[in-house]
């Protein structure tokens, strides 16, 4: 935990490296609202962890009652897909998600010169979606697609981590990042004639994603389109907040209360 606060900080702190350097970007960041937005994203996303972690295995009588006919009609499709090759697969545009963001903020004159700033909004921007989706996978209780398939060894459909198929985790995460990516360079290039390519390789990454996860048994397709468009909201809604006059009247927040702890996005009403 010592190690994530020194993160933080570090991050903002470079962000904060020069008053005139802030000026010149269509972002405003402040250590007040964004360290604890970002501490409360990955306290939110060990909390999903540790539900996760404490989600218990199926009992073979369990797996043994799992019959297609009982998933829902739209992802009944997918039930019993299993591949060992599109699992590992998916862990390539996955992990590249990740650099797309700071490559393209280094190679960027104009971002290059506000990199902290946008490290912090891009660690916000993953927190958050990194607490929504495992905080949804430790509370609800979904079998994986494989699950249903009995070819598939028992003792692997029977693994508590083959129990949370809501949501899609890798399509979400991948969403953040590229859509992230995506908001950031049309802010600082509103008039790029490459925004429509952009924008659309920011969407064709995630969904080969999904598309992956979806062969290889992980995930249903309602699974990996909720994944989709919560990542794809958090990699857009994050720096839409902090550009200078937004007036969107939109903010996010965690939300704690008895029994309950998430993440709320709050509207305010013009008088």
């Amino acid at each position: 935990m010592k190690n994530t606060t020194l993160i933080i900080l570090s991050a903002l702190l470079i962000s904060y490296g020069g008053a005139s350097a802030q000026s010149q970007s269509p972002y405003e960041t402040s250590f007040k609202y964004d360290g604890p937005a970002i501490a409360a994203g990955i306290g939110l996303s060990y909390l999903g962890l540790t539900l996760i972690k404490n989600k218990d295995a199926l009992t073979a009588a369990e797996v043994a009652s799992k019959s297609k006919d009982d998933v829902f009609f739209i992802d009944r499709f997918a039930a019993g897909n299993y591949s060992e090759q599109a699992d590992k697969d998916s862990y390539i545009p996955f992990y590249g998600s990740f650099a797309v963001a700071p490559i393209v903020a280094l190679l960027d004159k104009d971002q290059r010169s506000h990199f902290g700033q946008i490290s912090v909004m891009f660690v916000e921007t993953m927190s958050a979606a990194a607490a929504s989706f495992t905080l949804a996978a430790g509370l609800v209780q979904r079998s994986r697609p494989l699950v249903y398939n009995t070819n598939v060894p028992l003792e692997l459909r029977q693994d508590k981590d083959e129990q949370r198929s809501f949501f899609a985790g890798h399509t979400a995460a991948t969403a953040a990042a590229t859509f992230f990516a995506a908001k950031v360079y049309s802010d600082f290039h509103p008039d790029s004639k490459l925004k429509p390519y952009i924008w659309t390789a920011a969407a064709i990454i995630p969904a080969s994603v999904g598309y992956l996860r979806l062969k290889g048994g992980k995930h249903f397709l309602t699974d990996n389109l909720l994944g989709f468009g919560v990542g794809a909201a958090c990699g857009i809604l994050v720096p839409q907040l902090h550009k200078k006059g937004n007036k969107s009247n939109l903010s996010i927040s965690p939300v704690v209360g008895y029994n309950y702890q998430g993440m709320g996005l709050n509207y305010k009403f013009k008088k």
